[in-house]
């Protein structure tokens, strides 16, 4: 083979860079760029999901921290209250926006302590913050063409007025049952009951049963009845509804109710089980 054939034949045989660069990119086969997007993809996904993880971490060890906190710290609003000032502001009403005033446990009576487990929550001495059997008979009442009741304890009204607001989607729901947990985890039954009872809503300006003993009953609540707890607890369910200064026919029955929910748990010994 001579000398030009040889060159000829390694010419063939050892490309150049452009040759090499040519066949990288040859028709059909994407441009490099459009093949290092599945790279640049993951690389996004990681950090979107090491940024989701400090935002949950971050949540969860802040509400642990904050429930914590609360339980040896009075709060001096609920949620529910601030939202219902703002609200006031809005329409440039003045203040005071709402009434309430902290009641200390040891003044809080045992009657109406009472009157509200009876009332709102039975087994609230026993369960872990949900009412499983409350609920599986709310299902089944819904199931045999019922309309849907709550079935919400005394710690998940806590929770939700506390620190939530009001609303049905299942993501507030889900908020709720952590800060649930979190209140039976790290709050004795005592404090829960001693918050619910200092934020819930009697009527709808009025918040915890200090300033709605004094308000309509014209005492502090130290020296409420079990009469009056009963009718107290029974504006729970709907206060913008029922009226403690003219109590309905209805909320009059409802106390009734209560008053013998209360006789039938065994009195105030019922309390030594919280």
């Amino acid at each position: 083979m001579s000398e030009q054939e040889r060159r000829e034949a390694g010419a063939v045989d050892a490309p150049g860079p452009g040759m090499a660069s040519a066949a990288a990119e040859a028709p059909g086969s994407p441009p490099s760029r459009l093949r290092s997007m599945p790279g640049r993809a993951c690389c996004w996904l990681r950090r979107c999901g090491r940024g989701l993880l400090v935002l949950v971490v971050t949540g969860v060890l802040g509400s642990a921290l904050l429930v914590g906190a609360l339980r040896w710290v009075d709060p001096p609003a609920s949620a529910f209250m601030l939202q219902h000032a703002y609200n006031l502001w809005r329409l440039d009403q003045s203040p005071p926006y709402y009434h309430h005033c902290w009641v200390p446990w040891s003044e809080l009576p045992p009657p109406l302590r009472l009157a509200a487990i009876s009332g709102e929550d039975q087994r609230f001495p026993t369960h872990l913050g949900f009412d499983l059997i409350e609920i599986r008979h709310a299902l089944a009442a819904h199931r045999q063409g019922g309309a849907l009741r709550g079935a919400s304890t005394i710690t998940q009204q806590t929770a939700k007025n506390l620190f939530l607001w009001p609303g049905q989607g299942w993501g507030r729901k889900a908020i709720e049952a952590w800060f649930t947990l979190l209140l039976e985890v790290l709050w004795s039954k005592e404090r829960i009951l001693e918050v619910y009872l200092n934020i819930i809503q009697f009527s709808p300006s009025t918040y915890g049963a200090g300033a709605a003993s004094v308000r309509y009953f014209g005492h502090p609540a130290r020296t409420l009845t079990l009469e009056e707890s009963a009718l107290l607890i029974g504006v729970l369910p709907a206060p913008g509804h029922y009226r403690l200064d003219r109590p309905s026919e209805r909320l009059r029955r409802r106390a009734d109710w209560i008053i013998d929910q209360s006789s039938r748990l065994g009195g105030e010994r019922y309390l030594g089980r919280l």
